[in-house]
C-alpha cells in the first residue's frame, strides 16, 4: 500500500509579493496577517513541532507598529508587514540561542539580532519566534515532522524552518547550510530554499558549525518567494535585478555519484529537463570529468575537522549534554591533522575548477536534491550526498519542487551557479520556475 496520508498539515502560506503589495496597498492589515499565522500555528504545530519558541507579544506589538506606519505611508522596505521564522542557531534579541543542545538550556538571551535577522527587520520583517533545529545543525534530530507525513523527517537541520512554511505556518523563514541543511529539507518538504553562494552571507551573531562552508539560506513556498526573500535580504549589495533570459543553458551532470538515486527520482529530474527543453530553453547532458563522490568525501572531512575544533570542549561536558552523533563527530573531526585538511581543501579547488571550467557557459546546473523522498522516521534527517558537493563547489543553490512521488511525499530538484552569480541565479530561477516548478 502507497505511504500516503490525507494532508491537512500543508498549507500555501501565501506569495511574498503580493502580501507586501497588498499591505502597501492599505487592502491587508499587518496586524490581521499576523493573526492569520498565529491561528494555523494554533491549529497545526501541535502535530509538525515545528517551533522551539514562539514571541508573538513581541510580534503583535510590532505589527501594529508597521500597520500604523503602513497607514500613513511609511514602508520600511519591500517586505513590510511579513512575518519570519528564524532558525534557532541564529540569533533573535531577547530569544535564547538554544541550538536544540541540552547543553544550552541555560544559555541567556542574547541582546542583539544577528545580522541577517536585523537586516530583514530594516526590510520591515517582524520575528514571530525561533524554529527547531537538529542539534548545533548537525545530525541529531529535532522534534519537527514533515507536514506531508508526520512519520517521516522534514531534514535536517534545518528541519523546523522548512516544514513551518510547508505547514503555512509562516510564509519565510530562515535557515542555515554548511552540508545540505537548507536545501534538503525544503526538498523534502515540498518547498522552495535559496542558498546563496557559500559564504557570502555575514554569519555575525550565528551559532558556528564549519565556518568555511556556514550560509545562511531563505525558505518560500515556491521559487518566487524563496528568491525574494534572498533579494529582501541582500538588498544593500545587489543594486539591480538581473534581466532574465530568454533562453538558458541548463546542464545536466552525469555522474556514478547519482547511482543511487531511485528511478522515480531520477525520472522526476529527467521529466523537468523535458519540460525545460519543452520550454525553449537549451538542456545539455554533461557527463562529468570530475568525481561528484570524491567531492562528497572531501566535503565531508574539511566540515568535521572544521566542527572538531570549534566543539572541542563538547568532550569535557557532562554525559547527556550533547548528543552522541554530535560528540562523535567531535572524535572525527579531531583526528584529522591539520596538514591533511589543508591538501584536502586544496583539493576542493581543483575539483571546483575542474566542473566550472567544463561549463562555462552554463546559467545553471539541474541535478536532484536527494536520492529520494524523504525517509521515515526523525532519528535520521536524510541523506545529503547530492547538494553537498554543489555546496562545496560554492554557488547559489535553489531548490525547485517538482512533484510528489507515489508514496506522496515532494520530490525536487536543485539549481546550482557558480560561485558569484547569485543576482543572475535569481532571474534565472524565475524563469527555470516557470517551467518546471510543482508545488503542492
Amino acid at each position: 500500500m502507497a505511504d500516503t496520508v490525507s494532508k491537512p498539515l500543508v498549507q500555501d502560506p501565501g506569495r511574498l509579493r503580493t502580501l507586501a503589495a497588498a499591505i502597501a496597498s492599505g487592502e491587508l492589515s499587518p496586524v490581521a496577517l499576523l493573526e492569520r499565522y498565529i491561528a494555523r500555528i494554533e491549529a497545526v504545530d501541535g502535530a509538525v513541532q515545528a517551533w522551539r519558541q514562539l514571541d508573538l507579544g513581541r510580534a503583535r506589538t510590532e505589527a501594529a507598529a508597521l500597520e500604523s506606519e503602513a497607514r500613513s505611508g511609511k514602508l520600511r522596505g519591500a517586505l513590510h508587514g511579513i512575518p519570519l521564522g528564524v532558525k534557532d542557531i541564529i540569533d533573535v534579541a531577547g530569544l535564547p540561542t538554544r541550538c536544540n543542545s541540552r547543553s544550552r538550556a541555560d544559555a541567556p538571551p542574547p541582546t542583539a539580532d544577528a545580522e541577517i535577522v536585523q537586516q530583514l527587520r530594516r526590510q520591515g520583517m517582524l520575528v514571530i519566534g525561533k524554529l527547531h533545529t537538529t542539534e548545533f545543525a548537525f545530525f541529531d534530530p529535532s522534534p519537527a515532522r514533515n507536514p506531508h507525513n508526520p512519520a517521516h523527517t522534514p531534514g535536517g537541520s534545518s528541519s523546523g524552518s522548512g516544514a513551518a512554511v510547508a505547514s503555512g505556518m509562516v510564509p519565510a523563514a530562515l535557515g542555515t547550510q554548511t552540508v545540505a541543511s537548507v536545501n534538503r529539507p525544503a526538498a523534502y518538504c515540498g518547498i522552495s530554499a535559496f542558498k546563496p553562494s557559500t559564504r557570502s552571507t555575514c554569519i555575525h551573531g550565528i551559532a558556528p558549525l564549519a565556518p568555511s562552508y556556514d550560509t545562511v539560506g531563505f525558505y518560500g513556498y515556491c521559487v518566487d518567494d524563496a528568491v525574494t526573500l534572498y533579494e529582501a535580504a541582500a538588498s544593500p549589495f545587489i543594486v539591480s535585478r538581473a534581466a532574465p533570459k530568454p533562453k538558458l543553458r541548463i546542464v545536466l551532470p552525469e555522474d556514478p555519484h547519482l547511482a543511487v538515486a531511485t528511478a522515480e527520482m531520477r525520472s522526476a529530474w529527467l521529466a523537468a529537463a523535458d519540460r525545460l527543453g519543452g520550454a525553449g530553453h537549451a538542456v545539455t547532458r554533461w557527463r562529468s570529468n570530475t568525481s561528484f563522490e570524491e567531492i562528497f568525501t572531501l566535503q565531508r572531512s574539511t566540515m568535521l575537522f572544521e566542527l572538531g575544533g570549534n566543539y572541542a570542549y563538547a568532550r569535557d561536558l557532562a554525559p547527556g549534554l550533547i548528543g552522541t552523533k554530535f560528540l562523535a563527530a567531535v572524535a572525527d573531526g579531531l583526528a584529522i591533522p591539520a596538514s591533511r585538511y589543508f591538501a584536502e581543501r586544496a583539493r576542493l579547488d581543483d575539483l571546483r575548477t575542474q566542473v566550472l571550467a567544463a561549463n562555462p557557459d552554463a546559467d545553471a546546473f539541474l541535478w536532484p536534491a536527494a536520492p529520494d523522498t524523504a525517509p521515515a522516521g526523525l532519528e535520521w534527517t536524510g541523506d545529503p550526498r547530492f547538494i553537498s558537493p554543489w555546496t562545496s563547489i560554492g554557488g547559489p543553490i535553489v531548490t525547485v519542487p517538482v512533484g510528489l512521488a507515489a508514496n506522496g511525499l515532494p520530490l525536487g530538484c536543485i539549481l546550482s551557479g557558480a560561485p558569484g552569480t547569485d543576482r543572475e541565479m535569481c532571474a534565472t530561477a524565475r524563469t527555470v520556475a516557470t517551467a518546471i516548478e510543482r508545488t503542492p
